[in-house]
């Protein structure tokens, strides 16, 4: 969180989305119902430690730690809030004072405070007494949110086996204090919104938002038959494709395919933040495609495809608009497609907060493409376009990474480390070795020639099916 983004918040003021709360008496004793009324409505922003006159009151330095800590137990306490919805709190300092960033999204769900449901408006959150108000609210969550749909004949044993173990045992990682990892399995499911229970109806059982991230590739067939990502590379054959993957398995693996698939036709240049090299390569397209996937909206029919070409990255998803425009950092509220599939890419790691993704990719492209002319379209369909800068003669420019090869020479030798990878395994490929090492293919086909040069390996048989032999 960056001082001009909360100065844009604080500037804006109250309102449907954003709420300030005093906290140099502990805790707001209506947090939750604020909380509660974000959850039922359009999600929004909490402040603690602003007046609403917008005066920075600060929060205790000494108990904001315990704070967060105790809003993010409540919020998996279904005493306090009914589904629990977990939420993440950050600590940020503004006018020499620490206040506490709470983003509470919107969810597919309805949710109680205490047993009483509360909903928002631009004066405040208010409580819903008549059964009507609260159908209202289901009718219009059920029509917005196709991932709550519930599948009663649903089981754990049509997800893809050891898939739930696999992605909890990375939420541990990321997060070890994290409320869920005590939990059983069926505690996880329900605290996590993929199990539940539809009060208008009565019916329970796993949701649509589970299939999609756990299930069996047949299983998800059998139940969204349209669902298929297409990722195509179209540098040269344009009506067609030079290189593809159909995807049609669960969202986790998924994001593996696709990100595997970026790595395996993009440069990465070399980029220095502060004293640490990042990937700037995976740093954008980790954001892309987790949003690519998260806001995907999957009961519309229409493929989704991600299209590498010569001169960008193209994305394209069915979508439920919240408006119909281009997406800029600051000009437009975050609005998430599908809560709970967000939740919990999240909570893994693989994304970050809702509307962060595009702030950081207008952060980073400048340095990985030479430009700013980055694309997000929220129509029908959702469309991305991530420029790519190359040469005329389709070569990309990666002048920086062969400059900082030589600067890394002098602390890796790289052509030691690419002898041991094929030590260890005689069949690995430059793509396979361009992936561990994080260098662009052409500069390991490089190296591979050096060393061929040299008389230190030799190439036996073809390309592919063929081997490396190490002379000694």
């Amino acid at each position: 969180m960056n001082n001009d983004y909360l100065g844009q918040i604080l500037k804006k003021g109250e309102g449907i989305s954003v709420e300030f709360k005093s906290a140099e008496n502990g805790l707001p004793k209506n947090l939750f119902e604020t909380i509660c009324a974000f959850l039922n409505r359009n999600g929004g922003t909490i402040l603690l430690g602003v007046s609403d006159d917008k005066s920075i009151k600060g929060v205790d330095p000494l108990r904001v730690e315990s704070y967060c800590k105790d809003i993010a137990n409540l919020s998996n306490n279904p005493d306090k809030l009914f589904p629990s919805f977990l939420l993440n709190c950050e600590i940020v300092q503004y006018e020499g004072k620490e206040l506490i960033y709470l983003h509470v999204p919107v969810s597919s769900q309805v949710h109680r405070c205490k047993g009483k449901v509360f909903d928002r408006s631009a004066d405040g959150d208010y409580e819903l007494r008549s059964d009507e108000q609260i159908k209202n609210i289901y009718t219009r969550k059920n029509f917005s949110y196709s991932e709550g749909t519930i599948y009663p004949y649903l089981k754990e044993k049509h997800f893809v086996h050891g898939i739930v173990e696999r992605v909890r045992a990375t939420m541990k990682v990321q997060r070890p204090r994290h409320p869920w990892n005590s939990l059983s399995d069926h505690d996880f499911f329900v605290s996590s919104g993929l199990y539940r229970t539809d009060l208008s109806t009565n019916q329970e059982g796993f949701t649509l938002a589970s299939l999609m991230l756990f299930g069996r590739e047949e299983m998800i067939q059998s139940a969204v038959p349209h669902y298929k990502i297409d990722a195509l590379l179209r540098k040269h054959d344009i009506d067609r494709y030079d290189d593809r993957e159909n995807i049609r398995c669960n969202l986790i693996d998924a994001y593996e395919v696709l990100m595997n698939f970026i790595a395996k036709h993009l440069p990465d240049k070399f980029y220095l933040e502060g004293v640490q090299r990042i990937s700037l390569r995976d740093t954008i397209f980790r954001e892309i495609v987790a949003n690519f996937l998260i806001h995907r909206e999957y009961t519309n029919a229409h493929p989704a495809t991600l299209i590498i070409y010569k001169d960008r990255v193209e994305t394209k998803n069915p979508n439920k608009p919240h408006f119909y425009g281009h997406l800029y950092p600051g000009s437009f509220e975050p609005f998430p497609k599908n809560p709970n599939i967000a939740k919990i890419f999240v909570q893994m790691g693989l994304a970050e907060e809702l509307g962060t993704g595009i702030r950081k990719v207008f952060q980073y492209i400048k340095a990985y493409s030479n430009t700013n002319k980055v694309e997000f379209l929220e129509e029908d369909l959702f469309t991305v376009k991530i420029p790519i800068e190359y040469h005329s003669d389709d070569k990309i420019i990666d002048v920086v990474d062969n400059v900082v090869d030589n600067v890394v020479d002098n602390v890796v030798d790289n052509e030691e480390t690419i002898l041991k990878l094929i030590k260890s395994n005689s069949r690995i490929s430059a793509d396979e070795i361009s992936s561990k090492l994080s260098k662009a293919e052409r500069t390991i086909q490089r190296y591979l020639k050096k060393l061929q040069e040299a008389g230190k390996i030799k190439r036996v048989g073809p390309d592919k099916g063929g081997y490396w032999e190490i002379n000694k």
